[in-house]
């Protein structure tokens, strides 16, 4: 069923942590979206192939602290998306932790996560500024 006021043309996808892995997931597949957009995401995957697939703009957001998504990753990441011929950018937030958009996450008491509201602001301005640029 069709909901009336989506327009099918216009169609992003944005996930966190879990969320942001499967957003990038969804654009290996070659599904038919505009912008992706993952926030403090893992990027690895098992088909880095499949980058060649992507028609969406891709941005990811990652604190450069975050325990979960190592330099090497990150850089595996980089290549996968050159490869691939991916219109792609990735902002790296210095001093950032994992879970960085989650204002409860320094409940978790765990070492390598943490909010960071300024990093939260910018990774978000960011995904605005995609969107203009995308759906303009």
């Amino acid at each position: 069923m069709r909901e009336p006021r989506a327009d099918p043309s216009r169609v992003a996808a944005i996930g966190y942590c879990f969320g942001g892995a499967l957003v990038l997931e969804l654009a290996r597949s070659g599904a038919d979206v505009k912008a992706v957009v993952g926030f403090h995401p893992r990027l690895a995957t098992r088909r880095a192939q499949d980058a060649a697939n992507i028609r969406a703009k891709v941005l990811v957001c990652v604190g450069t602290e975050d325990p979960l998504v190592s330099p090497q990753e990150r850089l595996a990441f980089e290549e996968e998306m050159r490869a691939g011929g991916v219109d792609w950018r990735m902002n790296l937030y210095g001093g950032t932790e994992h879970s960085f958009t989650n204002p409860t996450s320094d409940a978790a008491d765990r070492p390598g996560v943490s909010y960071h509201r300024v990093s939260d602001d910018r990774s978000w301005r960011a995904m605005l500024d995609l969107f203009d640029e995308v759906f303009a």
